[in-house]
């Protein structure tokens, strides 16, 4: 399923087929391969200087309902707060980052333990209070900071509600 809302894309595993199993290590990957091409990408191809295009990620997992809406020009939409708290972990993630929640977190520890994952501790989360959150495929603090986010160009996000 994917679904784009103004400037930002959302995708979702296990609404169709029973993939219990490999979920969040499967959003995990695809988030992960997103904001290495995303940061391949120039802006503007005739003008390099202005950078290379910054996405954020941010991805939960729970239960959602679904439904077709409208008559004229019918759609699928998703609904529900597993929706609502993975937009808030797109919108307060990093650029050039792929947040989980802790949810999720545990998730892929079962699914998938050879993905680094680093906590990132508490966030303040519209609607939800303190939530503890996590940045994926990161192996430490020393690792983070080493890589480049070609931040000396202007930045334009591409945001990426994954749930």
């Amino acid at each position: 399923k994917v679904e784009t809302i103004g400037d930002a894309w959302m995708g979702v595993t296990n609404l169709g087929d029973d993939q219990n199993e490999t979920h969040a290590k499967r959003i995990a990957s695809f988030a992960i391969d997103a904001v290495a091409a995303a940061s391949k990408v120039l802006i503007d191809e005739d003008d390099p200087d202005a950078g290379y295009v910054h996405i954020r990620v941010g991805f939960h997992s729970g239960p959602v309902v679904s439904n077709v809406i409208g008559s004229l020009n019918p759609r699928y939409g998703l609904f529900g707060d597993t929706v609502n708290t993975a937009s808030r972990m797109e919108s307060l993630s990093l650029s050039d980052r792929v947040q989980c929640s802790e949810v999720t977190a545990k998730i892929l520890q079962k699914q998938a333990p050879e993905l680094p994952l680093r906590k990132r501790g508490k966030v303040a989360v519209k609607g939800k209070g303190n939530m503890v959150t996590y940045w994926v495929g990161e192996r430490s603090e020393r690792s983070a900071r080493m890589t480049p986010k070609f931040n000396a160009h202007p930045m334009v996000n591409f945001a990426g509600d994954i749930v």
